[in-house]
């Protein structure tokens, strides 16, 4: 017979890890990827330009998630929009998703221009101007949004320059193999494994994320540092506190609701990475794997966030929208002309939205953002180099806006879609279940 002394000690639960030692076990890789993007930026600003010897390390992690992304978003679109319940759940989630990105492109809009009214950061603004030198042909606007949907080629679709076109393409194939019925299965499953493979893919490739954007970012904050001058600081320090700000309000707004309690709580505990990326790179694109994980993680039904997150990478732009209304307000200031007058902030929202949501897929969309700003406010062509200014310093976090706001959109269609049990729902078998049964049932 034991002892009392046995009993009481063999009753003794083992003692749990506390609360920071599960945070750190569970999220020791995004705070890897962090701790990379920190010490980065520390190097950029201690040595400036000459951080630029390590931008090489960096580059090589780009250039992977660049060659990645392509046959990523063609495999995971396809896939999805193959295994479509129906039709009708597909232009569903595609209405819902354009909807979203309007109201929530508007909803940043406003955000700025109230910031830009309070902080009155333009006030006395004066900038030395200059002609811009090579200025890029990018034809009529016609030809810009043809080449926005379709190439002349196969070979241009497997560029990451013509991601409009190939989400269209991937949509086409999707749609194509979902329609023909028993004769589509095999592929519909070899592109449903391939979207799997090269998410395993993502998965090897972001063991190398904390050295990679580390270097990346240690070169950017030792290239841009220089520029942080003059009249333009104010305005940066105007940009940076509202993308944060929204960064973190709006985003928590968004996904409580989507989800509620808990939906903040799968957000904030699974975007890490993909902020980590996108401030890293300031590209949406690069950031659409380590998304596509998140969502995944986050309880996004797949056909929902394989969709949207690819193509909110290309036309969903709320960090974009910030920083057209930032533009906008810079020029008027430095042209002493009044911008606080409602016509002139009804047409700079229309042209947020533009800019965040049509020019931003377009070939050169960017410089055509631009330029459309300077011709509809009759602003001279010496205007321009300001702006490229502006946009170059603070792309960082507009882009990390550009790409988290992906992904509480596509939260939100999922409530919209699949009501408040959607984080509920076993959705990564869904597209093989009807094969099953309708192999069993033959």
């Amino acid at each position: 017979m034991p002892s009392p002394a046995g009993r009481s000690a063999a009753s003794i639960p083992p003692r749990s890890p506390s609360k920071l030692g599960r945070v750190l076990r569970n999220y020791r890789f995004p705070l890897f990827i962090l701790a990379g993007v920190v010490i980065g930026a520390i190097i950029g600003l201690i040595f400036g330009e000459k951080a630029t010897v390590i931008k090489p390390f960096g580059t090589l992690f780009i250039n992977m998630m660049f060659t990645l992304v392509v046959p990523l978003v063609f495999f995971s679109i396809s896939s999805a929009v193959a295994g479509t319940s129906s039709a009708k759940r597909l232009g569903t989630i595609l209405g819902s998703m354009l909807g979203i990105f309007a109201v929530t492109g508007v909803i940043a809009s406003i955000v700025m221009i109230a910031a830009l009214w309070i902080s009155q950061a333009t006030e006395g603004v004066q900038v030395e101007m200059s002609d811009p030198e090579n200025v890029e042909e990018v034809g009529s606007i016609g030809d810009q949004l043809v080449q926005t949907f379709v190439v002349d080629d196969f070979s241009k679709i497997l560029s990451a320059e013509h991601m409009l076109a190939l989400i269209v393409f991937a949509v086409i194939v999707g749609i194509a193999t979902s329609k023909i019925g028993d004769l589509g299965k095999p592929f519909a499953q070899f592109l449903h494994s391939g979207s799997e493979v090269f998410l395993k893919f993502t998965s090897i490739i972001m063991y190398y994320a904390p050295i990679g954007l580390g270097a990346y970012f240690a070169a950017l904050i030792g290239e841009l540092g220089a520029q942080l001058v003059g009249d333009y600081v104010r305005v940066f320090l105007v940009y940076y506190p509202v993308a944060i700000g929204y960064f973190f309000i709006a985003f928590t707004l968004y996904s409580f609701l989507a989800g509620g309690r808990r939906g903040i709580t799968a957000f904030w505990s699974n975007i890490i990475e993909p902020t980590a990326i996108s401030l890293g790179t300031s590209s949406s694109v690069a950031s659409i794997p380590a998304n596509l994980r998140a969502g995944k993680r986050i309880g996004v039904p797949r056909d929902i966030r394989e969709t949207i997150v690819p193509i909110g990478a290309t036309i969903h732009m709320e960090g974009s929208s910030l920083s057209a209304i930032l533009k906008i307000a810079f020029l008027f200031a430095v042209f002493q002309r009044d911008f606080f007058t409602p016509g002139n902030i009804l047409i700079g929202i229309a042209v947020a939205l533009l800019a965040g949501m049509v020019m931003a897929g377009i070939p050169s969309g960017g410089f055509i953002g631009e330029l459309m700003i300077i011709t509809l406010y009759g602003f001279p062509a010496a205007a321009l180099p300001i702006i490229q200014i502006i946009g170059t310093v603070i792309d960082p976090p507009a882009t990390t806006v550009n790409a988290v706001g992906d992904q509480t959109s596509s939260m939100m269609v999922a409530r919209i879609l699949d009501g408040k049990g959607w984080m509920d729902r076993d959705d990564e078998s869904e597209n093989t279940l009807a094969e099953v049964s309708s192999t069993e049932n033959s």
